[in-house]
């Protein structure tokens, strides 16, 4: 499951990769050695479409190896699974504040992007992102439109939520990012992840106050979630929509490193 929020926090790590064939088909898997494990434990994750196996500092390469390879089967089934990626491409559904539209090529127009409503182009949105350029630019195109909407919508959400403390954001950067949605740095820098633009606003302002009450609170104590339920009234409501579909939002696009 995806982590909603990070306070961070410098970390190592040593991962390496092994690629695992089984029944046709080959697998990426990433080895990270963990000082407290006991055991080998092994996750597919769905943001990225890959496997992490967790394991003790001390085990082997072979027996590592020899572990996945036993529950190669295991693997493929749970892969198998997923949800299909969207990929950013004319005809393509994807969620703009949680309302769903369809990706519409206009390359006979002038313009960038912009939304057209109630226009009916297709029967899993009544809503349009139209983009202007050639098709070799579309994907790209798309997705920095998303990039800047984000931004927007967190820089003011920020800005409204910290005016209401009185306090102030050192900065606030929009990434890509896997593991988390957001995070503080004990410097006061914000970072959110551009793809909760995706979600409902209402799971875009909770983030942006979960991440300003830590500018009090560099915790997760009762006086931080006072604060930022206070901030965000919907916290609850948020955090369960994150919950059950956060994870989905990686399926638009590409997942860039983090």
């Amino acid at each position: 499951m995806l982590r909603l929020f990070r306070i961070d926090a410098p970390r190592k790590r040593d991962v390496i990769q092994l690629d695992i064939a089984h029944a046709g088909g080959s697998y990426k898997v990433a080895l990270k050695r963990v000082a407290g494990a006991r055991r080998f434990t092994l996750r597919v994750r769905s943001a990225t479409r890959d496997v992490v196996l967790t394991m003790p500092v001390r085990s082997s390469l072979i027996s590592a190896r020899e572990f996945v390879e036993r529950h190669a089967a295991w693997i493929g089934a749970r892969l198998n699974r997923l949800p299909l990626p969207v990929p950013f491409e004319s005809g393509a559904v994807v969620p703009l504040r949680g309302v769903n539209h369809v990706i519409h090529h206009r390359p006979d127009l002038r313009g960038n992007v912009w939304i057209e409503t109630g226009c009916a182009v297709s029967l899993e949105a009544e809503n349009a992102l139209c983009v202007a350029c050639d098709t070799p630019h579309l994907s790209r195109r798309v997705a920095d439109y998303l990039r800047r909407e984000a931004r927007r919508d967190l820089e003011n959400a920020v800005r409204r939520h910290t005016a209401a403390i009185g306090a102030e954001a050192r900065r606030v950067t929009v990434r890509d990012t896997v593991s988390r949605w957001g995070s503080c740095s004990a410097s006061g820098a914000l970072s959110f992840s551009w793809r909760l633009i995706l979600a409902p606003s209402y799971v875009l302002d909770y983030l942006a106050a979960h991440e300003v009450a830590h500018l009090v609170h560099l915790n997760h104590s009762p006086k931080f979630w006072a604060l930022t339920k206070k901030l965000a009234p919907e916290t609850d409501r948020a955090e369960a929509w994150l919950k059950a579909h956060g994870a989905s939002l990686h399926r638009f696009g590409s997942v860039e490193a983090e």
